[in-house]
C-alpha cells in the first residue's frame, strides 16, 4: 500500500555505531526508491557524532530529494536530534520536534586533559620518540604548545563553519537572525520552533497523519546485530 518510509536514526553517529554512514545511506535509498512509498521520515533520537558521517548522509539526501522532488523528507527528532544528528536533520524539508526534544548544539570539540604536574609528582619521566614535529600534537603529558592549539582551533572553526553552511542551506530564512543559534547552545523544541530550527511541535504520528496524510509506515532502517554493536562498544 502507499506508505511513509521510516528510516530511524537511533545512537551514535558513527563508522560501526548505530548511525553508520554506509548502512545508513543504503537505507535512504531504499527508501526513496520504493515505488509505493510517499514520503521518508527521519526518526530522530542522538545525541550527534562524527561530523564526516553527518556530512556523507546529509548529502545523499540532498542528492535523493532531487532526484525524488515528489517525495517529502520529513525529520521528527524525539528525545534528542543534537549536533551531527541535527545536522542530518537539517536536509529535511521540514522537522518536527516534541515540546521538551533535545535540539541544536550547533558547534564542533576536540577534548582532551593534561597530566604534566601529574607526572612529576608522581615521579614518572614521559619519555617520548617522534618523526615529525607535530605528531604527538595535543599530546596530555606534553606540555600546552599554543602554536599547535592555534592549528587545532582553525581546523576545528573551519568544520564549524561547514556546519554551519549545511545548516543555512537546508533551513534558509526560515532561521532566526541569531548568532548564538551556531554557539553549540541546545534548545527545547518549543524554543527550537520559535528559532526556526524546527517547524512543527508534535509527533510521528502527527507527522504521518498532519503532514504526509497517510496511515501505513514501512520501517527501512537498516537492520543491526545489536550484540555485535553492543560488542564493539563496551571494546
Amino acid at each position: 500500500q502507499p506508505h511513509a518510509a521510516v528510516v530511524r536514526l537511533e545512537g551514535l553517529v558513527m563508522p560501526g555505531a548505530e548511525i553508520d554512514a554506509d548502512q545508513m545511506i543504503e537505507s535512504l535509498q531504499s527508501a526513496f526508491y520504493a515505488d509505493l512509498s510517499t514520503g521518508v521520515v527521519l526518526q530522530i533520537n542522538s545525541p550527534g557524532g562524527s561530523p564526516v558521517q553527518a556530512e556523507r548522509i546529509y548529502a545523499e539526501l540532498v542528492r535523493l530529494k532531487q532526484e525524488h522532488p515528489d517525495k517529502k523528507l520529513i525529520a521528527v527528532i524525539e528525545d534528542m536530534g543534537a549536533s551531527a544528528a541535527y545536522y542530518i536533520a537539517s536536509a529535511a524539508d521540514e522537522i518536527v520536534a516534541s515540546r521538551a526534544s533535545l535540539v541544536g548544539s550547533i558547534g564542533v570539540i576536540i577534548n582532551g586533559f593534561g597530566a604534566v604536574d601529574l607526572i612529576e609528582k608522581l615521579g614518572l619521566e614521559r619519555r617520548l620518540i617522534v618523526a615529525g614535529d607535530n605528531k604527538a600534537m595535543l599530546d596530555p603529558f606534553s606540555p600546552r604548545d599554543q602554536a599547535q592549539e592555534a592549528y587545532m582551533q582553525r581546523m576545528v572553526d573551519q568544520i564549524h563553519t561547514q556546519f554551519i553552511d549545511a545548516v543555512k542551506a537546508g533551513r534558509g530564512d526560515r532561521l532566526a537572525d541569531r548568532a548564538d543559534i551556531f554557539s553549540g547552545l541546545v534548545w527545547n523544541g518549543e524554543e527550537a520552533r520559535k528559532l526556526g530550527l524546527v517547524d512543527h511541535i508534535g509527533s510521528m504520528e502527527y507527522t504521518l497523519r498532519e503532514i504526509l496524510g497517510v496511515e501505513e509506515q514501512v520501517d527501512y532502517s537498516p537492520q543491526s546485530d545489536w550484540f555485535e554493536v553492543f560488542s564493539r562498544q563496551l571494546g
